[in-house]
């Protein structure tokens, strides 16, 4: 069974009534050739070992509480907050609570170079 992906102009529900259909667990929400848009949810204590995105990412944290830790520290993210990453950094991660966040990859991010005479 292929995976269902929202459509352009399809409004996707990130939050709110947990029993609604599509809002347990982890979920791909979008992926087009540039991106992908994952809203992934970790029980407490629940953690990713390190690993590297194809593509630059952003995290913005949706209910409870995420850790990532990279660059040679650690990132705490809850609702309301994002960061990104550069492409190819590595890092781990730690649910600090039940936790929902969504997550974003840039997955084509070479910009088409201009020459000027």
């Amino acid at each position: 069974m292929a995976i269902s992906h929202a459509q352009p102009g399809e409004v996707i529900l990130l939050t709110g009534d947990s029993s609604a259909p599509g809002m347990t667990g982890t979920k791909a929400l979008i992926k087009t050739p540039c991106m992908e848009v994952i809203r992934l949810v970790l029980p407490q204590g629940k953690t990713i070992p390190r690993h590297q995105a194809p593509g630059e990412i952003i995290v913005q944290g949706l209910t409870g509480r995420v850790r990532f830790t990279t660059m040679g520290t650690t990132i705490e993210i809850e609702s309301g907050q994002l960061f990104y990453l550069s492409a190819a950094e590595p890092h781990e991660v730690t649910a600090l609570e039940d936790c929902s966040f969504l997550l974003t990859i840039l997955l084509n991010p070479k910009v088409k170079e201009t020459s000027e005479s």
